[in-house]
């Protein structure tokens, strides 16, 4: 049985991708991964707070006590002639790339341009054989328009693009006006692969020391759907691969991306539940039901189950709104008030 896949002219042994996640900061978990049989690995996300928060104080210690002093003045040359970073990051790339065979995926994650467009060419020389920008951007200004924040995205593309030659892939919130449009845009800017969706993490209130502070829920099955819905809409309408990501937690969740058009699935809040291990699990899963169903590659399926093949296509757009209001009120009546709700 063949689960072979392309991505972002990667050939990967099969969909399933660890997505970025604190799993991947240890080498062994990444060496696990591989022996799991994950297809490639997706790195936890350097930060643009980090970027600016090491710049900030490489300038502060460099320029600190400067005026005491005139000779101090050309002691140290100009801080912007420095190329500073995390190196532990870097590294971290470099020993990866050493320990595993699958392909190893940088990861970027910010809203500006910033130091991306240097970071993505320093984790590019550290050997990764791609990189995600991991976009997370919450626009609360209420003067900016449409067109600026879209632009936002083309621009850290286009830069990033211009920078690195290894494959590029984008994450992507799904809040747009119209996600079709974006997602066309950013196929022609020359995005490699878009990633859908990412997943805003809401804050949350402490009564108790009445404070704003993090919150992280991890994904159930149910927050497949919307990933779901677009890469089948977008399947064969652009070049660029598709990520599914969010909600995928068994061999089913898996079967049911590709059918749409997924390229790879990313794993993360399953293998933070039920341990690396998993990735093999949810491959026994998917072989089994391809078997048992007379499926003998991940191509065969791939898209069958798009708007590029549906009979009707607003069972994607619209999601017959009306049939499945009717279809759950006809269910919810029969079990409620079906005498064996009530005599068994």
């Amino acid at each position: 049985m063949d689960l072979t896949t392309t991505y972002m002219g990667l050939t990967l042994r099969s969909p399933l991708v660890p997505s970025a996640s604190p799993l991947s900061e240890e080498i062994d978990n990444i060496k696990r991964m591989e022996d799991a049989g994950a297809a490639a690995v997706v790195m936890h996300s350097l930060f643009e707070e980090q970027l600016r928060t090491e710049r900030y104080e490489l300038h502060h210690h460099l320029t600190e006590g400067t005026e005491s002093f005139a000779e101090a003045l050309t002691y140290f040359p100009e801080p912007a002639s420095f190329r500073v970073g995390p190196e532990e990051y870097l590294q971290h790339i470099r020993k990866a790339k050493e320990t595993v065979n699958i392909p190893i995926i940088g990861s970027l994650n910010g809203s500006s341009l910033g130091g991306w467009t240097s970071y993505a060419r320093l984790i590019q020389e550290a050997g990764a054989d791609a990189l995600e920008l991991n976009i997370y951007y919450v626009p609360a200004d209420m003067d900016l328009t449409t067109e600026q924040i879209e632009g936002t995205y083309i621009n850290i593309l286009q830069a990033v693009k211009a920078e690195v030659t290894i494959p590029v892939a984008l994450k992507l919130s799904p809040y747009f006006t119209n996600m079709a449009n974006m997602a066309k845009r950013l196929d022609v800017a020359g995005a490699d692969a878009l990633v859908l969706f990412n997943r805003f993490y809401q804050p949350d209130i402490n009564l108790n020391n009445l404070e704003v502070e993090p919150n992280v829920l991890l994904s159930t099955p149910q927050a497949m759907r919307l990933p779901l819905r677009w890469i089948a809409i977008l399947y064969g309408r652009i070049n660029a691969s598709l990520a599914a990501t969010s909600g995928i937690h068994k061999g089913h969740d898996v079967l049911k991306m590709l059918m749409a058009g997924a390229n790879v699935t990313m794993l993360c809040s399953v293998l933070l539940r039920h341990g690396i291990n998993h990735i093999h699990t949810i491959e026994k899963e998917m072989r089994e039901w391809m078997q048992e169903h007379e499926y003998e590659s991940v191509q065969q399926m791939q898209g069958s189950m798009s708007q590029l093949h549906c009979p009707n296509k607003s069972e994607f757009e619209r999601a017959q709104y009306m049939r499945a209001i009717s279809t759950y009120k006809s269910e919810w009546v029969n079990h409620v008030y079906h005498p064996s709700y009530f005599f068994g």
